[in-house]
Parts: C-alpha cells; sequence; structure tokens
C-alpha cells in the first residue's frame, strides 16, 4: 500500500469517527424514538476499508466519546467493533447493495442488542439514559426479567436504526467515492 492510499484511509476512518460521534449527538439531542445513528462512520468504514478499519473506527469513536462526553460509552465499543466486523465482513464477500444493505441491517439489529443487552443490564442496572429506558422501565415493571426487558427494546429500536443506517451507507457511498475521485 502507498503512502498516499494509507494517509487517505486514516484521513476518511478519522472523518469516520467523527460522524459516528456528530450523528450520534444530533440524533440524541433531537431525541428521535428508535434512532442512534451512531454507527454510520462505522459501517462507511468497514464497506469502504474492510473488518479490521470498521472495527478500529467503531471502537475509537466509542473511546472518544467515553473521554468527551460520558465513560458509559466506553463498554459499548463492544458493539461498535462487532458492528464493524460484521459489516466489514459482509460487505468484502458480497456488494454492498440495497437488499446487502438491508438483510445486514437485520442481522445488526440482532448482533447489536445481543452484545449490548448484557452490558447494559450488567454494568448499568439496564438503565443507560435512551429512549428505550422507557420500555424498560415498563416491561420490567410488568414483570419481565431484566434481560428481556432490556433486550426487545433494543431489538426494535435496532431494526429501524441498523437498517436505515445500512440503507443510508449504501445510497451515499457510491456518491461519496465519486466526489473523492474527481
Amino acid at each position: 500500500m502507498d503512502k498516499t492510499n494509507s494517509t487517505r484511509k486514516m484521513v476518511m476512518s478519522a472523518f469516520f469517527v467523527v460522524l459516528n460521534i456528530v450523528m450520534g449527538f444530533v440524533v440524541g439531542a433531537l431525541k428521535i424514538p428508535l434512532l442512534f445513528m451512531d454507527t454510520i462512520g462505522t459501517v462507511f468504514g468497514a464497506v469502504w476499508f474492510g473488518p479490521v478499519w470498521g472495527m478500529v473506527i467503531g471502537g475509537l469513536s466509542n473511546v472518544l466519546l467515553a473521554v468527551t462526553k460520558n465513560p458509559k460509552d466506553l463498554p459499548f465499543a463492544l458493539v461498535n467493533i462487532a458492528i464493524g466486523l460484521v459489516v466489514g465482513l459482509i460487505a468484502r464477500k458480497h456488494e454492498f447493495d440495497l437488499k446487502t444493505a438491508i438483510i445486514t441491517g437485520l442481522l445488526l439489529a440482532v448482533v447489536a442488542p445481543l452484545i449490548g443487552t448484557p452490558i447494559a443490564v450488567y454494568v448499568y442496572g439496564g438503565i443507560t439514559g435512551d429512549f428505550n429506558d422507557v420500555f424498560f422501565t415498563a416491561l420490567k415493571q410488568g414483570g419481565s426479567t431484566i434481560f428481556s426487558a432490556a433486550f426487545l427494546p433494543r431489538i426494535a429500536s435496532n431494526i429501524v436504526d441498523k437498517v436505515l443506517t445500512c440503507v443510508i451507507v449504501t445510497l451515499t457511498l457510491p456518491k461519496i467515492r465519486k466526489g473523492i475521485k474527481s
């Protein structure tokens, strides 16, 4: 790999880390239910550069968030790293078209909560300060176990968030690549 290509990858990866942070902040500030958009940069990087870069972008995003915003974001780096790995492996094997994006988003909607729910439950008691806490509380008060009360809302929100994230990446990445080349 030549030095120019390596530098370009690092610059774009830094941009994708910032994109994760900014989009997560904007969507959080707007309090849009069932949406996070805090892994969009990870998905971009994983599709464009592969699983290793996707994992680095995802992990670094959460490390920076933990240092600058809230330490609670650090354990969730595992979720973002897994997203980078899964998306990168899929994009390496398949063209990341609309169909692949939707299927990948649905897969991530299960993978992310499978990793994030134990973190939310065992580290934070199920309450993580997002929209899912409303559903968590209602399910818990309705008699659900702490794990299912934390897991079910995360599945629902991740179906919306991860499918939309992957579709946005699919629709915009060709335009970004074209713009960079010209």
